[in-house]
């Protein structure tokens, strides 16, 4: 299985250089060899993906997870005019800094392709390209934003696994649901790449388009709470808080060069994200306004959408796939992590799957831990989009695309030209400068200020190492009246 990895990755170096060079004929001869003996494996056709389908049903896929659940949760807050402009907002500015992040690696890449360097058995991340186009101190920056954002990536599966499996049974807590599911989620060592996850991806999207629809329609069956209430936007917290957990809706991207990395021709990737979103769209926008329209204020106490809906069989197919999905998505997170990991250890290039899987179980540990630690599902989705999503997705691209082609030079070299909708190099750096400004002042201040705040509340009200966050209360024990005293007789 190693082996059939490491002849992909050799594939997707090869196709990188005819599209550059147009490559030699024996090259090319051996790539129709290659595909067409994985057109009759079917073992190649469900674990090995690289194609542009893969790619986008990966984008699409690790998008929309539990957050999909949250957003409700967000239009409470926000209102319904905000709730949908700043999905789309967000939408596209986190299609345009994926679009920046797919440039800049092909950048890279053709920069080492002239130097020789074969990536035959090395999977390119983020942090490598920042550290090939502008140096060590960037490669820093990005490593630890990076890590830091899919490592809380990670945890927050974890709680939603837990918040998600309550709702079918509530004979455990949602501590010991998420011990549960952290063991299960551990499974994800064994997948050696992005190449990997055709199959997955695929399924996983299914599952969240069913979930989103059923969420949309069970809304609308259900009707309106008697005396509902749509107060929002109330308080400007709780705004705020709203606004950064569709900010880090929309900033899934922290695994697009390692998506990139899995396609056999890479360049395709460009407009890709944005297609993802598109469809995205059609999920997030039609489920949360439905779930508002019918619950209005009560979302306010309720940041997972399943504790409102009715239930039924379809509620609980829902929290199924959810499940299932959320492994995928821990899936998604981890793997990037997992390559750093064995990149420091010195085990990134060793054959057997089982040595890297056993070398990668440090990283689920603190990932655990965490999620036992920080239970609070929702408010933590709004914590991690305005202290690390603001940098990791939208700033820091956008800041490395405007200094990668500072110099005149470096643009009339570029690998990639600004695109046709957009020809000029100026009007890329004034939505660049746009995007900074915009995600540090509103995203990273107002948002880190509003989401901190309400995280804290949660601790204040529920402590660390939260038992069973936003449970049903526990049944008061029947009160019995008290006997009057005997009369006394004199």
């Amino acid at each position: 299985m190693m082996g059939q990895n490491q002849s992909e990755e050799a594939i997707v170096s090869t196709n990188f250089n005819e599209t550059e060079n147009e490559g030699s004929v024996g090259g090319r001869m051996e790539l129709e060899k290659e595909q067409d003996q994985s057109m009759f494996n079917v073992k190649s056709f469900l674990w090995h993906g690289g194609s542009v389908w893969d790619a986008w049903f990966s984008c699409a896929s690790n998008q929309v997870a539990q957050v999909l659940l949250t957003l409700p949760y967000s239009f409470s807050q926000l209102g319904m005019v905000s709730g949908i402009l700043l999905q789309i907002l967000y939408g596209l500015m986190g299609s345009w800094t994926a679009y920046l992040i797919s440039v800049l690696y092909v950048e890279y890449r053709a920069r080492k392709e002239k130097e020789n360097t074969s990536f035959k058995n090395h999977v390119i991340q983020w942090f490598e390209v920042l550290d090939g186009l502008l140096g060590s101190y960037w490669k820093a920056i990005g490593l630890a934003f990076n890590c830091t954002f899919l490592l809380f990536g990670s945890v927050i599966q974890l709680i939603a696994c837990a918040s998600n499996i309550y709702y079918i049974n509530d004979k455990l807590d949602k501590r010991t649901w998420t011990y549960i599911f952290g063991a299960c989620c551990a499974t994800t060592v064994f997948i050696p790449s992005f190449h990997n996850y055709r199959i997955w991806s695929f399924l996983g999207l299914g599952m969240t388009t069913y979930t989103a629809w059923y969420m949309a329609i069970a809304a609308l069956v259900h009707g309106q709470v008697e005396n509902v209430t749509h107060t929002g936007p109330k308080k400007l917290v709780l705004y705020f808080t709203g606004a950064t957990n569709i900010l880090y809706t929309f900033g899934g991207h922290a695994v697009t060069v390692e998506i990139m990395h899995a396609m056999w021709k890479p360049q395709k990737f460009k407009y890709i994200y944005l297609m993802a979103t598109l469809y995205v769209f059609t999920l997030t926008l039609p489920s949360s306004a439905a779930v508002y329209w019918a619950f209005g204020d009560e979302l306010l106490n309720h940041s997972n959408a399943f504790s409102l809906l009715p239930k039924n069989g379809f509620r609980d197919a829902a929290v199924i796939l959810m499940l299932i999905h959320q492994f995928i998505t821990f899936g998604f997170a981890c793997t990037p992590l997992y390559f750093v990991w064995e990149k420091v250890i010195g085990m990134h290039d060793t054959r057997s799957i089982c040595l890297r899987a056993l070398a990668r179980l440090p990283v689920v540990i603190p990932i655990w831990f965490l999620a036992i630690i920080f239970p609070f599902f929702g408010p933590i989705n709004s914590a991690v989009g305005a202290l690390l999503v603001t940098f990791t997705v939208y700033i820091i691209p956008s800041l490395a695309h405007m200094f990668t082609y500072r110099k005149a030079s470096a643009r009339q070299n570029a690998a990639e030209k600004p695109p046709f909708f957009l020809p000029s190099w100026t009007a890329m750096y004034v939505i660049n400068a746009f995007i900074v400004v915009w995600i540090f002042v509103v995203g990273f201040g107002f948002g880190g200020w509003a989401s901190m705040t309400n995280f804290i509340r949660q601790i204040d009200t529920f402590g660390l190492f939260a038992k069973c966050y936003q449970c049903h209360p526990p049944t008061p024990p029947p009160v019995v009246a008290a006997q009057p005293p005997h009369a006394l007789h004199h």
